[in-house]
């Protein structure tokens, strides 16, 4: 596997279009965890000290395609700037006069933060003309997002097509780590997976069904592919439309010989907010009327065993 870095690039008084991922929990507009932002701290201070210009493009939860106030990343510059060391500049947009004027004003030892992303439909649809936008603003890109490279988005791989570009380090560790799993790894391999959706995971969990010897499937992702089985999930989080897709998946698993890992019990509840009751019932006996939001204590005795 073989990928360009930030030390195989000329970055000296360039503008770096850097994605990053922040997408951090916050609460009255302060980061409560900013786990996300202290690991692109590395990639933007070698950007700086290779003297280009970070300017950090990044989502901030689901806006669907509008500005909402709520929603918009000026209130992690402080949380950035105190990470960073320096007084983080912040853009009103991503692409357009303001956020050209933004990058214009960009001083040398400066960091600049470019608003929401989603806030463009376009974003999440890859709309060239929308990437094209985004790369005008910059010289060189650079991808240190590796927890949102697996959407085609435009500011993760339309921009990618239009401009001389490169790995961060947190992405730069991520696909190392990734090589030395796949490539040459010791035998048994556990691959998790999780998160709401499996559409956004079909060609991951097709390429490693034949790489891996297990895979464990958590999140919502764990319910579509229950339901594919004929199990009742009540009110949970599911693509039932992709049941065809999740059966097709399994008997892939199969005939490779890799174990597909999926809840045997459940936590369930009939509201989905802090507090709520709960209880834990077996994968396939889901109320109607409850929503399964975690895997039970015997599926984590499971786990842990797969982990030898």
């Amino acid at each position: 596997m073989a990928w360009k870095t930030l030390d195989d690039l000329d970055l000296k008084g360039k503008v770096v279009l850097t994605r990053v991922d922040i997408n951090v929990p916050v609460e009255a507009g302060r980061v409560t965890d900013a786990t996300r932002i202290e690991r692109i701290v590395p990639t933007i201070r070698d950007i700086l000290a290779k003297g280009g210009k970070p300017v950090l493009l990044a989502h901030f939860d689901r806006p669907k395609g509008k500005v909402v106030p709520e929603m918009s990343l000026r209130q992690l510059v402080p949380a950035l700037s105190e990470k960073l060391g320096v007084d983080v500049a912040f853009a009103e947009d991503c692409v357009g006069d303001k956020a050209a004027a933004a990058v214009e004003a960009l001083p040398e030892g400066g960091v600049l933060l470019l608003e929401n992303t989603r806030f463009h439909k376009e974003e999440e649809k890859n709309d060239p003309a929308f990437a094209a936008e985004l790369a005008r603003l910059g010289d060189v890109y650079c991808n240190d997002a590796f927890s949102a490279a697996h959407r085609a988005h435009a500011s993760t791989e339309g921009v990618a097509r239009l401009l001389p570009s490169c790995a961060g380090r947190l992405m730069q560790e991520e696909l190392s780590a990734l090589e030395k799993a796949l490539a040459t790894p010791e035998r048994p391999v556990v691959a998790v997976v999780g998160g709401a959706k499996v559409s956004t995971k079909l060609d991951l969990l097709g390429n490693l069904v034949s790489r891996v010897d297990m895979i464990v499937i958590g999140g919502g992702m764990a319910n579509t592919f229950l339901a594919a089985q004929g199990i009742k999930v009540g009110k949970s989080l599911c693509e039932h439309d992709l049941a065809d897709t999740a059966r097709e998946i399994l008997a892939d698993a199969k005939a490779k010989g890799c174990e597909i890992i999926l809840p045997v019990d459940v936590v369930v509840a009939r509201e989905f907010k802090a507090n709520a009751a709960s209880e834990t019932v077996l994968a396939d006996a889901c109320p109607e009327d409850a929503m399964i939001l975690d895997a039970g204590p015997a599926s984590v005795v499971r786990v842990v065993e797969a982990f030898g």
